[in-house]
């Protein structure tokens, strides 16, 4: 995980584009291994995506970690936070507030199909403000669509007000393969196991395992997103056998760490063909 962070404004261009006619707009932005897009928000919704890298997304209600595969909706005026966990190519969406009520009133990790992907690269290649009826307009229309229709990935991880709480999130964070006791972890917050125990559904909706296990899952699909063997990946995480983890994973997201890691390249494929 980042330890040093490099703090970085938010573009001000992106901060124009909020106040576009058009319903959907693009933006492109580079940014490197640990850099850190300081707190902010936006009178538009923002599908937050990067062709490539993987970002770690916060805000006062949760974090998510968002490999290239997935994109976060971000609701207009929800303030947040992005913390890069690599070089980032962000390919990232500004959506009217009217409009963007279909996509949700909630963070939403999605799904980015390769239609998806090569819509948002078309808009890109557009002018910022363009009419309805034109290819740009077009684009937008079906990217509407797409998102309309494109499947939640239930991989939150809801964050807790109480600071105690707080700072044991951040060391597991921080460490997500560390094999702590309870006990130990309830020592870096400054709480005893029983508050632990107690303020950990109130504070999140999660007893602290499921808590753990939501952590342990977008750590996992960032490590296999980036080409890591599924037996490594158990490893890092702590896991007593690849089994273990599989069976995790499965329970967790329906699908096996294999069945990911096949999909994801059978996706490379099709994006790398002519």
């Amino acid at each position: 995980m980042v330890t040093t962070l490099k703090p970085v404004s938010p573009s001000q261009e992106a901060m124009h584009f909020q106040d576009s006619f058009s319903v959907v707009v693009a933006f492109a932005r580079e940014l490197a291994y640990r850099d850190l897009l300081t707190a902010h928000s936006h009178r538009r919704g923002q599908l937050l995506y990067a062709v490539e890298g993987v970002m770690q997304v916060r805000t006062p209600q949760g974090v998510w970690m968002v490999p290239p595969q997935r994109a976060l909706w971000l609701p207009p005026h929800v303030e947040h936070e992005i913390r890069m966990l690599s070089k980032v190519s962000m390919r990232t969406l500004y959506i009217a507030e009217e409009e963007g009520r279909v996509i949700g009133a909630q963070c939403r990790l999605l799904e980015v199909s390769v239609l998806l992907r090569e819509l948002i690269l078309a808009l890109l290649a557009e002018p910022r403000d363009y009419q309805p009826h034109s290819r740009a307009g077009h684009v937008a229309e079906l990217i509407m669509s797409e998102l309309a229709r494109s499947p939640d990935i239930p991989l939150a991880i809801p964050w807790p007000g109480d600071r105690r709480l707080q700072m044991i999130c951040e060391a597991i964070l921080a460490d997500p393969g560390r094999q702590f006791s309870l006990a130990d972890w309830a020592g870096v917050g400054g709480a005893s196991v029983r508050t632990v125990i107690r303020l950990f559904p109130r504070e999140t909706g999660l007893q602290f395992r499921h808590w753990v296990q939501q952590v342990h899952l977008g750590e996992a699909l960032v490590r296999l997103s980036r080409g890591d063997a599924v037996g490594v990946v158990a490893q890092a995480l702590g896991y007593r056998s690849q089994s273990a983890f599989s069976n995790m994973f499965r329970k967790a997201l329906r699908t096996t760490p294999n069945q990911y890691l096949r999909r994801q390249e059978k996706r490379r494929i099709t994006l790398s063909e002519p």
